[in-house]
């Protein structure tokens, strides 16, 4: 079988350019059996073919021919039958059925003869020996016509030679049909390959045509982004226009297959290029700003030095909030660069508004105080303590007349009162507001002073928490991802921010986080604000009163607007203070009426005594109890609230 397979693949397949891979022998069933063999090839060129074919060996010569070829991709099945059940058939196929005419023929016979039906033997043997007879004269008349038989098989022959040659022309029309239909079947091949090729094309053109549309960024774009001036109003529109296209290009929703293009994976290092390269340049140029707007802002401090003024930064963050769109594309394209400028914005306007706010106490404290503080402080005091004792007198109607004992007893009453004086004496002149109109006024200056201070300090801190929401844009998004950690001390709390790809800040929300960069900004405020409640209480201790109403109100409002707000946590800080001193106040009130009381007790007491020793001098007639009795009393009561 070797030697078969490699003459077929020599004499047969390999002219055609095919390659024969296996090989079985099979034939017709019947008596007339002739080998043919089933040939598996494929072509060697491409597109490959896989072909079943047929080839036949001649029974005239050692040679074979090529009958028919079936594509592999046509053929269906291939019904064939072993050797065993095919040797089956021929012994079937052995017995053959009469026909009409020949049964006709033994009908006949059998009439003839009587004994056809009941000696069956007997008629055999004469219808041999009739055979006989025929074959003998047959063979008498063949040999009697040996010269027509010569010439029938000569005769017989020619037909056979013409059969060959039909047979030839047959195989070699048959080959000529092959060869169509395989060209045919090359030419539908490579049609289906031509369409394939065309849907591929274009399929192909429309990849390129959504990569060119959508990660194609302008040239006017990218030279916005390297040289766009940034201190211009339509500079920074062209570059706000820019960065928001290149936002887009880097963003868009690559198909699968597309990240592993060379032209996809430069323009994507060109786009990070620009991005990295804009983001500095943006940075860069709004530190600038920071710093500049602290330089501008000193320059003004000179004019409200002496005016109870805040500097309005109202131009800056105007100027600033055109750059917004910016800080939110910033935000989103790299965190890091926008986490510091959040961190030097809070740094440069932190020494700004410390600078501010100081300047602004330092002027409220001035007019709060006076150029003669100290003198008013101590010239106020003798007038106070007579208006004490002209209080006293007016209230039981005495005429001051006592005795040496009793005058000294009340002036040591009045010393040690005079000495509480510095915290509690504005309280007493309650009773009489006609001897303190000098203290009056002095309240109500301060009482204007302090509200200008807070009415100041509102709007300033709500313009500045609107600004760090707009600018830095807080109000959009829950929470911000990003890659920042930092934690720095404040006065009030601690900011902290630790921010990683795929997590969130730690702040619950960004109301907290604009309240912790206002309470880094504005960490002075508090501060400052209870150094001037702590002075408006040295200077009287009243002042505590007109400073918790109006901080009172002041929270309310600031509460009514948003709870969470650091100027309402700031005023709600301080107004625990005020009223810490408010208490205190009251307190140190309680206790002067108290030593009020008891002076006053001590002066009845010796105001009967006298009448005592005047009305029966001599008799021994004294009260049941004395003065110490009474200090005593007072002390027990004092000590038990």
């Amino acid at each position: 079988m070797t030697a078969i397979k490699h003459a077929l693949q020599r004499d047969i397949f390999t002219p055609n350019d095919e390659r024969l891979l296996s090989i079985v022998n099979v034939c017709k069933a019947g008596k007339k059996k002739k080998n043919c063999f089933l040939c598996a090839t494929v072509t060697t060129e491409r597109p490959v073919q896989v072909k079943v074919v047929k080839v036949k060996k001649s029974d005239k010569g050692d040679f074979y021919k090529r009958q028919i070829a079936w594509a592999l991709r046509e053929l269906a099945v291939v019904d064939a039958k072993d050797s065993v059940t095919g040797g089956d058939e021929e012994a079937v196929d052995e017995y053959q059925e009469l026909n009409a005419r020949e049964e006709q023929d033994i009908e006949i016979m059998m009439e003839g003869c009587e004994y056809a039906i009941s000696n069956a033997e007997a008629f055999a043997e004469k219808l041999s020996r009739e055979l006989q007879v025929l074959d003998g004269a047959n063979i008498q008349s063949i040999m009697a016509s040996e010269k027509q038989v010569n010439i029938l098989m000569k005769l017989l022959d020619e037909a056979l030679k013409e059969v060959d040659q039909i047979e030839l022309k047959l195989s070699s029309y048959e080959e000529m049909l092959q060869s169509v239909k395989e060209q045919m079947d090359q030419i539908s091949e490579s049609n289906h390959l031509i369409h394939l090729s065309n849907t591929n094309n274009v399929k192909l053109l429309l990849e390129i045509e959504f990569l060119v549309n959508h990660m194609d960024l302008a040239k006017g774009h990218i030279k916005a982004l390297q040289e766009g001036d940034l201190g211009s109003s339509r500079g920074t529109e062209a570059c706000t226009n820019a960065a928001d296209a290149l936002l887009q290009c880097m963003n868009v929703a690559l198909r699968p297959g597309h990240d592993m293009l060379l032209a996809v994976k430069q323009q994507q290092q060109h786009f990070s290029d620009l991005r990295e390269h804009f983001a500095r340049r943006l940075a860069s140029h709004l530190n600038n700003v920071f710093v500049q707007q602290g330089h501008d802002q000193s320059s003004t401090l000179a004019q409200h030095s002496i005016e109870l003024i805040l500097p309005n930064h109202h131009p800056f963050h105007r100027d600033l909030l055109r750059y917004a769109k910016l800080m939110e594309w910033l935000k989103s394209t790299d965190y890091g660069k926008y986490e510091g400028l959040t961190k030097n914005y809070m740094d440069y306007l932190s020494r700004l508004y410390e600078r501010e706010i100081k300047d602004f106490f330092e002027v409220a404290k001035i007019k709060m105080t006076g150029t003669t503080k100290e003198s008013k402080k101590f010239a106020t005091l003798p007038r106070k303590e007579s208006a004490v004792k002209q209080e006293t007198e007016s209230l039981h109607g005495s005429s001051g007349k006592l005795t040496g004992s009793t005058s000294s007893l009340n002036k040591l009453s009045v010393q040690s009162s005079g000495n509480r004086r510095s915290q509690s004496s504005s309280l007493l002149d309650m009773g009489n507001m006609s001897a303190s109109d000098l203290d009056v006024a002095d309240r109500t200056k301060f009482d204007k002073i302090f509200e200008q201070v807070l009415s100041e300090l509102e709007p300033l801190c709500l313009a500045e928490q609107d600004f760090i929401s707009k600018f830095f844009k807080l109000q959009q998004h829950p929470s911000m991802p990003g890659t920042m950690t930092e934690a720095e001390d404040l006065d009030g709390g601690t900011l902290s921010w630790q921010h990683n790809s795929g997590t969130q800040l730690t702040v619950s929300s960004e109301k907290d986080m604009i309240r912790q960069m206002m309470i880094k900004i504005f960490r002075c405020i508090e501060p400052e604000l209870n150094n001037l409640i702590a002075l408006g209480d040295k200077i009287d201790s009243f002042n505590s009163l007109y400073m918790l109403v109006k901080m009172s109100h002041h929270v309310w409002t600031a509460q009514n607007v948003d709870p969470a707000s650091f100027l309402s946590t700031t005023l709600g800080n301080v107004l625990v203070t005020v009223k810490r001193n408010f208490d205190k106040c009251i307190k140190n009130l309680l206790q002067v009426v108290w030593h009020s009381m008891q002076d006053e007790f001590i002066r009845q007491y010796k105001h009967f005594e006298g009448l005592i020793a005047r009305c029966y001098p001599g008799s021994g007639v004294t009260m049941e109890f004395t003065i110490q009795d009474i200090l005593d009393y007072c002390s027990s009561i004092a000590q038990s609230h």
